[in-house]
């Protein structure tokens, strides 16, 4: 403790001592507390009685009273982006917070009870789907849990809250059919036709790998050249295309969505083999034009455009959109729905349940679980229709 004898303005005269409190709950800032007395004793005291309270509480009320939510969350985010979550997680948690800070942004954190965000998740909800609410929910349980453990609040306001469920719309129950989920093989061969029929540069082969793989958007369009295995048939998906502003230039390479999306696959042969012409043609191209062009972008990329740079999962998107639309198909296809085709696939060829989700690199296994029971329970629904048309005849003499 430091004290000193100071004259203040009115030229009486006081003791000043200063002293170290306890860090500040939420940025374990340096906090320093100052007080006066006509005596050095006085002063001494009035400082130590105020680290006692402060100790004893293990909150600074006035700066629990000042911190507003947004600054709490502001915090959590901080910390949470140092625990190496990709940086499209950490984009989603920024837009939950921000709709939460729509609603309670200044309003001090200890103000923040369970009536008050049981409120605004209500307010929240009406335009929204309910896993949307639900992930927004997670987002403010996170930091309020960030709060409580920096003594910033004694109870976590999200405990216990309801999230609202609304009644589906039959477009809800429709999108929810598992059988709109993936494309159906008919579907499957329709959508070719139109690729052949219609397809622009990289369309079949960006497709066909997309259905007989099982692999997302992000991971085709970091496949690099050295991921391929032409005499093995494999491919190597071990990261995934980041580029938040679709940017060709503004991309990063990360890993992928989950430790168990880090596989090695086998592809068929004919998939490979047009990759194989892909390759070969990249290969010439960068030959003739690395020291032509400008700026040339010299990583190899399956996918690539001429100046080498990657293409964006956008490109993907929109090149689906506009073939979706040459065909009869009235499902919400997004290039997604050939992850949960190829399960689909897997499920027919009579490949078991472990092996279909290490192909396809899913951990969650509901989704996964629920689309290869339908398949091998249509199957089997077949099976026996095809019983009785065959064996029609038998069957009636019973």
């Amino acid at each position: 403790m430091k004290c000193e004898k100071i004259t203040l303005k009115s030229g009486q005269t006081r003791w000043e001592c200063v002293a170290d409190g306890p860090r500040h709950p939420a940025t374990g800032k340096r906090n320093q507390i100052t007080r006066r007395g006509k005596t050095q004793k006085e002063a001494k005291n009035k400082v130590l009685t105020e680290i006692r309270s402060l100790e004893d509480t293990h909150v600074n009320k006035k700066y629990t009273r000042k911190m507003t939510f947004d600054e709490v969350a502001d915090k959590w985010l901080e910390v949470y982006e140092l625990t190496g979550k990709k940086k499209n997680t950490l984009r989603i948690r920024r837009q939950e917070v921000s709709v939460l800070n729509k609603h309670i942004a200044k309003m001090p954190i200890s103000n923040i009870n369970h009536a008050t965000y049981q409120e605004v998740i209500n307010n929240i909800t009406p335009n929204r789907a309910r896993t949307t609410v639900q992930n927004i929910n997670t987002t403010a349980n996170m930091v309020f849990k960030y709060a409580k453990r920096n003594h910033l609040i004694t109870e976590n306001p999200a405990t216990d809250v309801v999230i609202p469920k609304k009644r589906k719309t039959i477009e809800e129950i429709r999108e929810n059919n598992i059988e709109e989920k993936y494309l159906e093989h008919h579907e499957l061969n329709e959508f070719f036709e139109a690729v052949e029929k219609h397809g622009l540069k990289y369309d079949k082969e960006r497709f066909y790998t997309l259905a007989f793989s099982g692999m997302r958007s992000g991971e085709l369009c970091a496949l690099q050249k050295s991921d391929l295995d032409f005499e093995q048939n494999t491919i190597d998906i071990n990261k995934t295309i980041y580029n938040e502003k679709n940017n060709m230039k503004d991309y990063e390479l990360t890993p992928p969505k989950t430790d168990g999306s880090i596989r090695q696959i086998t592809v068929e042969e004919p998939v490979m083999k047009i990759l194989k012409e892909v390759v070969v043609n990249n290969d010439k191209h960068k030959m003739q034009f690395r020291t032509l062009i400008e700026d040339f972008h010299d990583k190899d990329f399956v996918f690539s455009r001429p100046n080498g740079y990657p293409f964006v999962t956008k490109t993907i998107l929109i090149r689906m959109d506009r073939l979706i639309s040459k065909t009869s198909i009235k499902k919400h296809a997004t290039p997604h729905i050939f992850r949960h085709t190829h399960i689909s696939m897997l499920a027919e060829a009579g490949v078991d349940i472990a092996t279909v989700m290490k192909k396809v690199g899913h951990e969650d296994i509901d989704t996964t679980m629920r689309i290869y029971t339908h398949v091998t329970d249509k199957m089997k629904k077949d099976a026996s229709e095809k019983i009785s048309n065959l064996y029609g005849n038998i069957l009636e003499k019973i």
